[in-house]
């Protein structure tokens, strides 16, 4: 008989979780847009460039008028706000500090009423106490961080009465590309990236969920005034906090920065994947 090893996927999800962690020195997401100007810029990157991929993901969703619809990691509100015009009612979660007041202000400025923001990792969130007991549609864009992904689906699932959507990547990201190659000058350390879509299709896989699967290449573009602009906002990302560090990532962005009429611009060339199914379905992915 032949003895096969048992793979715990979310074990695996955990430790390359951990050790991207760990070789960032503690830089996160989150901490990385706490500062309301950062997510002021995230916002205005995706305004100017992301507008396509936006009404993409929208158009993909199975809403209605009378859908309610739970946004994990919202961001400033990029999905939040149009969704807002189409459904009746959206809770927004995100644990950025600055993300969320970008968000707020947002939905003040234009009168928004039906939305909710819940300014909390989706880790800490506690259902019916933080957010309501049932969503027709959990969406987590982009915001897949949680070190135990496999009890971070098992909770969407639980306030999900109709569809769960994630969105994650597949391969090296533009920015495991950036730091890849900058992170042992800045630090003396090697990077490690995030686990990426295929450990979390064995995940889901293992939790029994077998969901429908769009691959899509999508192009989108930092921009910024100069190139002094580009490594003020780049320096959170990378830690950087030294006058020989930031010498070592403007010599990066400048030998990547391209010009475009009065501003410069960061190319980022990204493979995403779209991962959903319908509770009680029968044959996912079928």
């Amino acid at each position: 008989m032949i003895k096969r090893n048992v793979i715990d996927w979310n074990e695996i999800w955990k430790e390359q979780t951990l050790l991207q962690n760990q070789s960032q020195h503690g830089v996160d997401c989150a901490s990385i847009w706490e500062k309301k100007e950062s997510a002021q810029l995230f916002l205005k990157m995706f305004e100017e460039d992301g507008t396509s991929l936006i009404q993409k993901t929208i158009d993909e969703l199975p809403l209605t008028s009378e859908s309610r619809i739970l946004d994990i990691g919202s961001g400033p509100g990029t999905l939040a706000i149009p969704l807002s015009k189409i459904v009746t009612h959206i809770t927004a979660v995100d644990p950025s500090d600055g993300m969320i007041n970008v968000l707020k202000e947002r939905i003040a400025k234009d009168g928004i009423n039906n939305i909710i923001c819940v300014n909390k990792r989706w880790e800490d969130i506690e259902t019916d106490v933080d957010i309501e007991s049932s969503y027709d549609i959990v969406i987590a864009s982009y915001s897949l961080g949680m070190s135990d992904i496999r009890e971070a689906i098992r909770k969407m699932e639980e306030v999900s009465s109709k569809y769960v959507c994630l969105y994650w990547f597949a391969g090296d990201t533009s920015w495991d590309i950036n730091y890849k190659a900058l992170w042992p000058s800045l630090h003396g350390t090697q990077y490690y990236p995030s686990p990426k879509c295929n450990v979390l299709y064995n995940v889901l896989y293992d939790m029994g969920i077998y969901p429908h699967v769009t691959v899509f290449p999508f192009e989108h573009i930092h921009r910024f005034l100069s190139e002094e602009d580009a490594v003020e906002h780049f320096k959170s990302y990378y830690k950087i906090s030294g006058k020989d560090q930031v010498e070592i990532l403007s010599n990066y962005l400048g030998n990547h920065l391209e010009k475009d009429n009065n501003s410069v611009i960061l190319r980022a060339m990204n493979t995403r994947v779209k991962f959903w199914w319908e509770k009680g379905e029968l044959n996912y992915g079928k």
